[in-house]
Formats: C-alpha cells, sequence, structure tokens
C-alpha cells in the first residue's frame, strides 16, 4: 500500500471511529454471535442426519432465518457476493479458533497459534468487508501493505463501552 493509500485508510479509519454509526464493540459481539448460529445449524444438521430426526431440521431453518436477520444488520448492502463471503468467513473464523483450540489443548502450541492467526486474519478481512475499507474484487496484496491484523487493531477496541 502506497504512503497516500495507508494515510487515507488510516483517516477513514479515524473517521469511523468518531461517528455513532458503528458501535464496533456491539458488532463484534454480534458477528460472534452469528459465529455460533452458524455453527448450530451445522450441528443440527448432522443431527438429523444421525438421529433420523427430520425435527432438527426444522431447528436448522428456525437458526438460520435467525442468523440471516443478524447477518443483516452488519452486512445491510452487499454486492456480489460479499453476503456469503460474509457469512463464510465468519464460519471459517469459528471452526479455525475450535481447531487452534484443540491443537493447543493437545500441546501443539505453534500449530495452534498458526491456526489462530489464520482465524483473526480471516475475522480481520470480514471487518474490512463490513465497513467497506475494501471492495473484494479490488484487494490487491503487497509486500508494503497495511496487514488485517493492522486494520482490525485500529478499528476495534472491546473495551470500549
Amino acid at each position: 500500500m502506497k504512503n497516500n493509500d495507508y494515510d487515507d485508510l488510516l483517516k477513514k479509519v479515524n473517521e469511523l471511529q468518531k461517528t455513532d454509526k458503528y458501535d464496533l464493540s456491539m458488532e463484534e459481539d454480534l458477528s460472534i454471535a452469528i459465529m455460533n448460529l452458524i455453527n448450530l445449524e451445522e450441528h443440527f444438521f448432522f443431527t438429523a442426519e444421525k438421529t433420523q430426526k427430520g425435527e432438527y431440521f426444522n431447528l436448522l431453518v428456525q437458526i438460520r432465518d435467525m442468523r440471516k436477520q443478524l447477518l443483516g444488520r452488519l452486512i445491510d448492502e452487499h454486492e456480489g457476493e460479499t453476503w456469503c463471503v460474509s457469512k463464510h468467513l465468519l464460519a471459517t473464523t469459528m471452526r479455525l479458533i475450535e481447531v487452534g483450540t484443540k491443537l493447543q489443548a493437545s500441546g501443539k502450541k505453534i500449530e495452534a497459534k498458526e491456526t489462530y492467526d489464520q482465524a483473526y486474519k480471516l475475522y480481520s478481512l470480514f471487518w474490512e468487508i463490513r465497513l467497506k475499507l475494501i471492495k473484494v474484487p479490488q484487494r490487491k496484496e503487497n509486500k508494503q501493505a497495511m496487514t488485517h491484523e493492522d486494520i482490525m487493531s485500529e478499528l476495534i477496541d472491546c473495551c470500549k463501552e
């Protein structure tokens, strides 16, 4: 990212932090709730298949409707596939956190750290899309670019209430 682009991005981040348009602490909590709803959808699917009880599919649909409604609070305007990209970024983040936790518990700390880092990078990408800091087709990687983690650190402060 060129210095001018970086400066423009930081200016945009600072402007977002000053507005009441985004309550990023609340939205972070909402994004994690959505991750858990996606997880519930998966569990109801597998439970229905394993038990051969169709009632679990009905619960899956109820959870899916709730997840769609709540995701709509975060991704109000979407172009192309940003809605689905956002959903899958959150789902993948949740799964990688779970994998990292299992690796950590089994003593594989280096693999766990790598997995956690991947989860955070994807979660940061979700926020870049959510806050329209990037447009998915325009995103370009280069060695001097501001990282996903840099953007996330600038935007989210869970201690702000």
